[in-house]
């Protein structure tokens, strides 16, 4: 591949006749923000960022990049985990947050037509307040669903309801050379050749530009109730999910968390949560129409999780004490990150039955190598986040021991026949544990289709498979 062009001021002129001058920032304007994502340590500035507004602006801007040999990089809110939103090869930032509209609630369909920068907690106020229900849940609520979109977002709801791909019915999206396209839509089935659309999703922003997206609704659960459930042992904890899956009653939710996670989301957070002696906890959230509905489904789990050894059942029945629980889980990432200096993740997947095995591996790692990692996740679809934390170890050190640490914590979780990730995505940080992860001829094909896609390797390079 030829080098890319960087941009100069002749490129600003050029692209400032199709988008505003006060929605580019070029050179010293760009702010810090840009060069990094929400756990990137390193720092790559691009040239100059677009604030588009319109598929039309992307199209032009992606006409021009193509033209030009320039790589661009887009971006929501930049929440990302894995630097799949940085740009390595400083070129245009394509930011996406200005497109934030709802443009059609098809309450005959069941659908929502928005664009990509529409925040997650914009959507949820929006389809909530008029009795529909989109049932992705990441924890990161300021992410754009454009982001959730490219990386397949998961959260605390797969369990139940599974991941953002099962609520995209189309996408309009920009190719490399500007060409817009639709794929998928209203119709609720498709067998109709190979499903570009699925492609599209999950792919961090390598193959094309999300610039509408059409969401699969359901209609909103009238209520909610949550079970905290303490358990003297992790094992003890993870041995009652199998059953409570195997059970009639799905929950909405199922996480795991240990009490020194809960400690610190108490400290950052300023207050207590309603239970912290035990060692490890169940979180569990149940959704109906009524109270009594609801009830008829957690007796039995409730049942199930005290005969696998349950110190108690906390229920929490008013919006009140679910808050108070579900506050504290939602600040983990953030109590974790305000406890060192500096952290990575890995994100890994592997089966519920072996989520014990892979926290326990952890505990036994920690004290091997000499370092503090915190974990929590969803034990209801096995994807665990573990937290490597820097503390006081110099930069050499801590290179020296993050590398270490990964590669052992991604090596136990292919030998329980786990993935490298479950919900965050692979971007740039995380792209050789993918390879190393892969068949060789599976990679081939993932470059085969960027190469099929994005011929000049403009659109976000040096991502999930790309060297």
């Amino acid at each position: 591949m030829k080098p890319y062009k960087q941009v100069d001021e002749k490129d600003l002129n050029n692209i400032a006749e199709f988008i505003d001058r006060d929605r580019l920032l070029w050179a010293k304007e760009v702010n810090e923000e840009y060069s990094h994502d929400e756990l990137s340590a390193g720092q790559y500035y691009p040239d100059i960022v677009a604030r588009v507004v319109s598929t039309e602006e992307v199209a032009k801007l992606m006409r021009y990049a193509s033209q030009n040999n320039i790589a661009i990089t887009p971006r929501g809110a930049g929440t990302g985990l894995v630097g799949a939103s940085v740009a390595i090869e400083h070129g245009i930032m394509l930011d996406t947050t200005l497109m934030n509209h709802f443009l059609e609630l098809d309450e005959q369909n069941l659908t929502l037509t928005l664009e990509p920068g529409v925040l997650l907690m914009e959507l949820a106020d929006y389809v909530e307040k008029r009795g529909y229900f989109y049932p992705p849940d990441p924890g990161e609520k300021s992410a754009t669903i454009g982001g959730n979109i490219s990386t397949n977002a998961g959260g605390m709801r797969a369990v139940k309801f599974g991941v953002t791909r099962d609520y995209i019915r189309g996408l309009e999206i920009v190719l490399a050379d500007g060409t817009v396209m639709t794929v998928g839509g209203k119709a609720v089935k498709n067998s109709s050749g190979y499903d570009l659309k699925d492609v599209i999703i999950g792919s961090e922003g390598t193959l094309a530009v999300i610039t509408k997206a059409i969401l699969k609704l359901l209609p909103l659960p009238q209520k909610t109730v949550s079970l905290l459930v303490p358990f003297p042992t992790l094992a003890q904890a993870i041995g009652a999910v199998p059953p409570i899956i195997k059970s009639k009653a799905i929950p909405t939710a199922i996480e795991f968390m240990e009490r020194e996670v809960i400690i610190d989301a108490e400290e950052y957070l300023g207050r207590k949560f309603p239970d912290n002696q035990a060692d490890a906890y169940l979180l569990l959230k149940f959704d109906g129409n009524t109270l009594e509905e609801i009830a008829s489904y957690y007796d039995g789990v409730a049942q199930i999780c005290l005969e696998q050894g349950a110190a108690d059942i906390l229920i929490a029945d008013t919006e009140e004490r679910a808050e108070a629980i579900w506050k504290a889980r939602g600040a983990f990432l953030e109590a974790i990150k305000s406890s060192t200096t500096m952290m990575d993740e890995v994100d890994v997947v592997v089966p519920r039955s072996m989520v014990n095995d892979f926290v326990e591996y952890i505990h036994d790692l920690q004290k091997e190598i000499g370092v503090r990692i915190k974990c929590f996740g969803h034990a209801g679809d096995g994807n665990l986040h573990a937290y490597i934390l820097k503390d006081q170890l110099n930069d050499e050190q801590w290179q020296k021991v993050l590398k270490a640490t990964m590669e052992k914590m991604y090596t136990k979780a292919r030998s329980l026949k786990g993935n490298v990730s479950g919900e965050h995505g692979i971007g740039y940080a995380k792209k050789e544990y993918l390879k190393e992860s892969m068949p060789d001829k599976a990679i081939a094909i993932m470059q085969g289709i960027k190469q099929v896609f994005d011929p000049l390797n403009i659109l976000n390079p040096h991502k999930v498979c790309q060297d």
